[in-house]
């Protein structure tokens, strides 16, 4: 018999009361403040970290922040637009009004809420979905969220094998991303070619188009096998799948506006792209097109114009873009050996994105097991 399973039977043999979160936790209230003042008072420096909407988080100086509510206390912050999460914090910190926070007196508790809320982070993203164009949640959506609440040694315990898992994680994360670091200095280096190498241009290299509007009332309605790619850099760029295709075949595509404008993909296949996406047909007798996206994943970012506040790399732009082309058979060694660092890196298949993965999903598995109770009878 494990641990837990001896404190539950000692301390809950019957069952847990399950209670609404606005009756278990203390809410707290954030900061009012604009992006525009996040932008002037951020520094990297700063003492106090700021969370916004979406993934926007700086540093700043307590003095910078007109109005700071500070806490200073273990809580969870709920996003809750753009992107809905829970984030589990305890140095001093604010937040954009628009989200809260929970604590209590037990910061094992915090964090126990931490992981219950995580655990059913779908809930309230579905939650958030019929709330118009950008995710939203209101504060009820937590306020009444019934929870487990067991016995503080149950929590402490669950808390612990939790963190293992987390710890576990991070670890594997880091050793992931310093190899990274090293395949980008390597690729760096690869890449870097003397005068005695010719250069040419994107439009001398590639047939440029771009992709069409696609909704998603579009692909609801002709939902089929075809992947459609836009501009999200999750899941490789896919929005959605279409009963119906654009091309057919090896290309490059990249995203031309937002946050992710300058990201470069290999397609290989039947797919369509949307309006922010274009698409280069590699002309094989000039550039290998392997190549060529290990190079342009390199050049492209380097041509986004960030001004107005949507990022673009526009065809135009994209066409003028110089790249070092040296002899076919070098071109091709390159790109053999950057397609298996990459693979290395990020291959959900093998090394260590694969034991990340088996982590995550192992943990996942365990948070849902250790998190689900009998309900205690009134």
């Amino acid at each position: 018999m494990s641990k837990l399973e001896e404190l539950l039977l000692q301390y809950c043999p019957d069952g847990v009361e399950f209670r609404k979160i606005k009756d278990v936790y203390q809410r707290l209230r954030g900061t009012p403040i604009t992006a525009g003042k996040m932008k002037e008072i951020e520094n990297p420096d700063g003492d106090i970290r700021v969370f916004a909407g979406g993934k926007t988080v700086i540093n700043a100086f307590e003095k910078d922040i007109p109005n700071a509510n500070i806490t200073r206390v273990p809580a969870v912050l709920v996003q809750s637009r753009g992107v809905i999460d829970a984030v589990y914090y305890d140095k001093p910190f604010t937040f954009k009004n628009e989200m809260w926070a929970y604590t209590a007196e037990e910061q094992v508790s915090v964090k126990y809420l931490f992981y219950v809320l995580k655990n059913n982070v779908e809930y309230f993203r579905t939650a958030a979905s019929g709330m118009g164009s950008l995710p939203q949640i209101s504060l009820p959506v937590t306020e009444e969220f019934s929870i487990p609440v067991p016995p503080i040694e149950v929590q402490r315990e669950i808390v612990r094998i939790l963190d293992n898992f987390t710890e576990l994680t991070a670890e594997l994360t880091a050793e992931l991303t310093a190899r990274k670091k090293q395949y980008e200095y390597y690729r760096d280096w690869m890449l870097s070619f003397d005068s005695s190498v010719q250069y040419k241009r994107i439009q001398d290299i590639c047939t440029i188009s771009r992709g069409k509007v696609i909704s998603k009332d579009d692909l609801r309605i002709n939902a089929g096998d075809y992947p459609v790619y836009s501009s999200q850099t999750e899941n490789n760029g896919e929005f959605g799948r279409i009963n119906s295709f654009m091309y057919d075949g090896e290309y490059l595509t990249w995203t031309t506006d937002g946050a992710n404008a300058g990201s470069v993909f290999y397609r290989n296949g039947k797919f369509s792209i949307t309006n922010v996406c274009g698409l280069l047909k590699v002309d094989p007798s000039i550039a290998d097109i392997k190549y060529l996206f290990h190079a342009l994943k390199v050049e492209a970012p380097k041509y986004v114009n960030s001004g107005m506040g949507n990022p673009k790399l526009m065809s135009n732009v994209m066409g003028g873009i110089k790249i070092a082309l040296p002899s076919m058979e070098r071109q091709k060694r390159i790109a053999i050996i950057l397609d298996n660092f990459e693979l290395i890196c990020s291959d959900l298949r093998i090394g260590l994105p694969a034991e990340i993965e088996a982590r995550r999903q192992q943990y996942e598995h365990y948070r849902d097991k250790l998190l689900t109770f009998k309900e205690k009878e009134a």
